[in-house]
Formats: C-alpha cells, structure tokens, sequence
C-alpha cells in the first residue's frame, strides 16, 4: 500500500494508541475511526484487553458490526453481537508452574471469555467489569484460557527479561508489557498478526491494502503483518524502529493524524 493507496483493512491497538488507559477516546480519534467506516473500510479493533473490557471501547467509537480481536489475537468477536466467533485456548497450568519456580511471589490471572478473572491476587488494571475471583494455583489451571497474565510485585521488567529468557512452556508463547513487570501467555503461534491474517483472507482483502497502528510489544507481529505500520511516538524504541512511520503520540491523536490521510471526517 505505501502511503499512496487507500487501506482497506485497519487494525487499531486501543491502549497507548487510540485511549490513555482509563481516559475516554478523544473527539478527533472517534471522528476518524468513524469516517474509516463510512467510507468501507474495515476497522478492527486489536487489542490484549478481554471481551468485557472491550466493549466499551467498540460503543465508544460507534463500531456497530464487522471484527474485533481481543486477547492478543486469542478471541475473535463479532462487533454486532459483541460476541466471541472463535477462541484460541490453551492449558495455563505448565506455565503457571514454570512461572512459579522463577517467580515465586508472582501473581497470576485467566480470562474467563465473557464472565471475568481468575487471579491468585490483586494486581494493577483494570477489573471493573465482570467477575474477579480470587483462587489458588490449582483452581486458576484448572481450565482452559484465551489468556495467562503474570505480575511481578517488588520486581522490574529489567530484572524479569533475563529470569524469563530460559522459559519454556511446551505449546505456548509470551509477551512481556512496556512497562513495569508484566506478561502475557497465550496459545503458541498465537498473537494479533496471526488472528488478523485470518480476517484479511476471510474479507478477500490484498496484503498492501491494510494498516496496522499500536504501541507495545504486544503489536510487534501485527506490525509486521501489515502492508504499511505505524507505530506511535509513545511506543517503546524497538516498536517504532520496527514500523514503516512513527506518528504523533496518544495525546497528540497520532492514529487520527493518520488516518486522516485517507478519510475525512
């Protein structure tokens, strides 16, 4: 695609892209995601958020059908129903166990699709919605799950990427957040570029006709996947020097500033 066609398949991150985390999406943003749509392209929200959480962020921005990806890649949903089309799980309790023994005080929480978290303890984010159980290690394994989060109180990520660089956990992979110490383990081979490959087949669009816009570590195989990335200004340096443009960071609208290249508002 370049800069010079129009994309006709958009994945958009939600936290550190389109919101702050907890702050509601700006007027332009909204206006932008929303003359996207008008003009047919498809606009999928791409995000580590769960179901519930997402949700919101869809009526927010007046997405009312097409596709959403959640958990990382995990969960597919369809926006009209705002309900899951399929789930990506995997068997938590190997990697809660390999977890453990490197991070012995780490506390751990599922999503359960649709209802809430199980977690061994309280941990910064965000539980407003739904169910927060809390359970010990047995119980939080005991069930399959799109998504593993791990928290490291007392610890940094500084400390934590080199413990994690022996971790193996047999039919799974992980992600480790931007900042402070946290990671995601998911299903292996599992991540929002592999979710999204699936869409863009499924919709018949071309490899150079879509866009993909985030921040994290979590974006670096949609990034990748993309006709034509973009990462914002607030991404961690490895992030922006993956992505073929760096635009303006989330409180400057970055992503509307690009998507404004091609749908006026």
């Amino acid at each position: 695609m370049g800069l010079g066609g129009t994309p006709e398949l958009i994945a958009l991150d939600v936290d550190g892209t389109l919101l702050l985390t907890g702050e509601p999406v700006s007027a332009r943003v909204r206006a932008a995601v929303g003359a996207a749509v008008r003009a047919g392209a498809h606009v999928v929200i791409t995000t580590g958020r769960t179901v519930l959480t997402t949700r919101p962020v869809l009526r927010e921005l007046g997405l009312v059908h097409g596709h959403a990806l959640c958990s990382n890649g995990a969960v597919h949903i369809d926006v009209a129903r705002g309900e899951p089309l399929a789930i990506e799980s995997f068997d938590p309790g190997p990697a809660v166990a390999a977890l453990r023994n490197l991070f012995p005080e780490m506390i751990f929480a599922v999503e359960r699709v649709g209802i809430g978290t199980w977690a061994t303890g309280i941990s910064p984010g965000e539980f407003s919605i739904g169910e927060y159980l809390l359970v010990d290690d047995g119980a939080l394994s005991s069930e399959p799950t799109p998504r593993l989060n791990g928290w490291w109180p007392g610890g940094t990520v500084e400390e934590m990427l080199p413990l994690l660089g022996g971790l193996s956990v047999p039919g799974a992979s992980w992600v480790h957040g931007e900042f402070g110490p946290w990671l995601t383990v998911s299903r292996h081979g599992v991540s929002k570029g592999s979710a999204l490959e699936r869409i863009r087949r499924m919709l018949g669009v071309a490899r150079e006709a879509t866009l993909a816009i985030g921040d994290g570590f979590n974006d670096r195989d949609m990034l990748t996947w993309a006709g034509h990335s973009v990462a914002m200004a607030n991404a961690p340096a490895e992030i922006r020097a993956l992505a073929d443009e760096v635009t303006a960071g989330v409180d400057d609208d970055g992503a509307a500033l690009v998507l404004e290249r091609w749908f006026a508002a």
